[in-house]
């Protein structure tokens, strides 16, 4: 559990860092750049342990798995709360593929 949340918290701030930036397209493209990497140093602070502690009980491509499947759940909470974009059916069709490739990947064969 410990590294599921820490990959939830790095992604919250890596959902930020590289999407948040897009409500204020008036913003310098510099200044962009210069927050969203202030912003995606800390995510490093919650993403390398993760890795690390979850390395013990995961192996990569699980992590990696964990890791995109909570990314795609903070971006659509991201990309509808706060930049105001529908959640659009196809998309979900894609997350469900998403899932199965998760069943597959957790399988013991």
């Amino acid at each position: 559990m410990k590294t599921v949340s820490l990959l939830l918290v790095s992604n919250i701030f890596m959902t930020i860092a590289w999407y948040g930036h897009l409500k204020y397209k008036s913003a310098p493209l510099w200044g962009a750049i210069l927050v969203s990497w202030l912003i995606a140093s800390v995510e490093y602070c919650f993403q390398v342990p993760a890795n690390r502690i979850g390395s013990y009980q995961f192996t990569a491509a699980q992590l990696k798995t964990i890791q995109e499947v909570i990314t795609l759940l903070v971006f659509s909470v991201f990309s509808v709360v706060y930049l105001k974009e529908q959640l659009k059916w196809n998309y979900l069709v894609g997350f469900m593929m998403m899932i199965a490739a998760v069943f597959f990947i957790f399988k013991k064969w």
